[in-house]
């Protein structure tokens, strides 16, 4: 008889580690390939096992089918109030193809856990920082992408259905997956007025040939996406796959579906965006904010139409700057672009309401481009055939093969698969993950960190004394955004002394010429609007009584900071 060997992993003495990766990590992962719903949230639940201190796992909500949407709520719960805590919120795969999402939101999760304690960048994040990542918030769509015959770019969105044509009936005459390959890939057909011709050099390819060309070899037409006459209205996939946009959904400048196509009924009418939305509306300690989607390699950020420019304003706009300018050098290939000047108007998105509604600061990178083919800023999408060729050894591409058509006679079938052109491929997935995690820690490391870096005293007579407190935030982001001021999104930042009679309390505007300006209600607790970004400000008290008090910092966004007197 024979016994299959037992396959253990990899002895620590058997790895020599490579820079920038875990030391030792509790739970493995292979990030060369794509998980389901299911795939994922069990990976994000080994890994909250595995890291109990550091990681609380919760479903924020259940999705349209009823798939729990699992989020992940990550730092050192031994420092600190994690609920008090600068939080980054992460999300990904809003639209059911755009599924690399799931991956960077897992390695993100992997990665934090993994190098804590032994990364003192990581280690210093996760005292200081909350992150709550979901790596998918449309379960649903995610699996019948994977799962079900798509072609690469459907279904985008959601899963309750869009009437494409707007005749009353829904998906009556979608895609058909009639080789069985699980991909949607394209239909030809010989034909003597056919304007295409096999490339001599690659039988994959199809050429054009113009009107006055001589030609002696099969003509071919193209007749689109696999699929049958399935209503008998003497059309082919004219109502395919639509569904309601989840990125049309959110409450701000929201706009009907006969303005702009994809809107559901009413803002937050998608269980998967409500369920966010609660969540985020309960955690205003949250700062700044990143969504994946696919693709074409960008680094994206509001307004998403020109009727909401003036919502950015330009004070924002440098923040933004630096830190998208940043995130060009740290992915090759990426741009850093506007959704309205650059793309096109997108009204009700996610990127507007978060920084319209609450003040965030959120950036969506639209993973992968085709600079990643060869690293060729010329290279882009003609090289499709020759990447596969080259170095998937041609595993993405279906061969061209008949197929007896009840409308079209024979045909021929093939085309690229549903997994290659804006999925990543598998050997690039862990590069771009990384790439976009270390963006997303920027983003994060320059959310509000507040100190106190000096108390000054000054006797005064009568028994007086004038205490004077710098706090200083380091980073570039302030404590309220522009927009948050704007509206008074975020309560205010409060600046409080115990342990001592307070008689009069202030605000110092310039310290030089002795500038301040008195809050007469309540000064022990002083309301400050906003801690700028790399800035200090500054707040005076006259007291009576105890040398020994303390100061309290609290703010929504940029966390709770005490001193001591010495």
């Amino acid at each position: 008889m024979l016994f299959p060997l037992a396959i253990n992993a990899q002895k620590s003495d058997e790895i020599f580690r490579a820079a920038g990766s875990p030391h030792n990590p509790k739970v493995q992962i292979s990030f060369n390939r794509y998980y389901t719903s299911e795939g994922l949230a069990a990976l994000g639940k080994k890994i909250a096992d595995a890291h109990p201190n550091l990681v609380k796992r919760q479903s924020i909500g259940k999705s349209a089918f009823g798939k729990d949407i699992w989020m992940l709520a990550i730092t050192n719960y031994k420092v600190g109030d994690a609920d008090r805590k600068p939080g980054f919120y992460v999300d990904g795969n809003i639209h059911s193809n755009e599924i690399q999402g799931g991956e960077i939101s897992i390695y993100t999760a992997w990665y934090l856990t993994e190098n804590f304690g032994d990364n003192d960048y990581i280690t210093k994040m996760l005292n200081d920082r909350v992150f709550y990542i979901v790596p998918t918030i449309n379960p649903d769509a995610r699996n019948n992408y994977m799962k079900e015959p798509n072609t690469g770019s459907s279904p985008r969105s959601g899963m309750i259905p869009l009437d494409d044509d707007r005749d009353g009936l829904f998906d009556e005459d979608g895609y058909d997956d009639l080789d069985g390959d699980g991909s949607i890939t394209q239909m030809r057909r010989k034909s003597p007025n056919g304007t295409m011709i096999i490339d001599p050099t690659d039988p994959r390819k199809m050429i054009g040939v113009g009107p006055d060309d001589v030609v002696t070899a099969q003509r071919y037409e193209f007749l689109g996406s696999e699929g049958i006459d399935n209503d008998g209205d003497g059309r082919i996939n004219e109502d395919t796959h639509g569904y309601y946009d989840p990125n049309r959904d959110w409450g701000w400048k929201w706009q009907p579906d006969y303005i702009q196509r994809g809107a559901y009924k009413y803002p937050f009418s998608l269980p998967e965006n409500r369920a966010v939305a609660d969540f985020v509306l309960k955690h205003p300690n949250i700062a700044g904010a990143q969504s994946f989607h696919n693709s074409g390699g960008m680094i994206l950020r509001g307004p998403g139409a020109q009727e909401d420019l003036s919502t950015y304003n330009r004070q924002d706009i440098r923040i933004y700057d630096a830190i998208g300018k940043k995130g060009e050098k740290m992915i090759p290939g990426y741009r850093y672009l506007t959704v309205y000047k650059d793309l096109y108007s997108v009204f009700g998105g996610e990127l507007d309401w978060f920084y319209g509604s609450r003040g965030v600061y959120t950036f969506t990178n639209e993973i992968f481009t085709p600079f990643a083919y060869y690293k060729d800023k010329n290279g882009g999408r003609n090289q499709t055939y020759d990447f596969d060729k080259d170095l998937l050894m041609n595993d993405a591409f279906t061969s061209w093969k008949t197929f007896n058509h009840p409308t079209y006679g024979e045909v021929e079938i093939g085309g690229f698969k549903k997994n290659f052109g804006r999925a990543t491929p598998g050997f690039l997935l862990e590069e771009e993950a990384h790439r976009n995690m270390a963006f997303t820690f920027y983003h994060a490391y320059h959310m509000p960190n507040l100190s106190i870096p000096t108390i000054e005293e000054k006797k005064l007579s009568g028994g007086l004394k004038e205490i004077t407190v710098s706090i200083q935030n380091d980073r570039l982001m302030p404590t309220h955004a522009s927009q948050d001021l704007k509206y008074k999104i975020t309560r205010p930042d409060y600046v409080s002394i115990s342990g001592v009679n307070v008689i009069a309390g202030m605000h110092v505007l310039d310290d030089d010429f002795n500038v301040t300006e008195e809050q007469k209600t309540n000064p022990a607790k002083m309301r400050v609007a906003n801690i700028p970004g790399n800035s200090i400000i500054k707040i005076r008290w006259i007291v009576k009584g105890n040398s020994k008090y303390t100061i309290t910092v609290d703010s929504a966004k940029g966390g709770v900071v005490t001193k001591k007197s010495n």
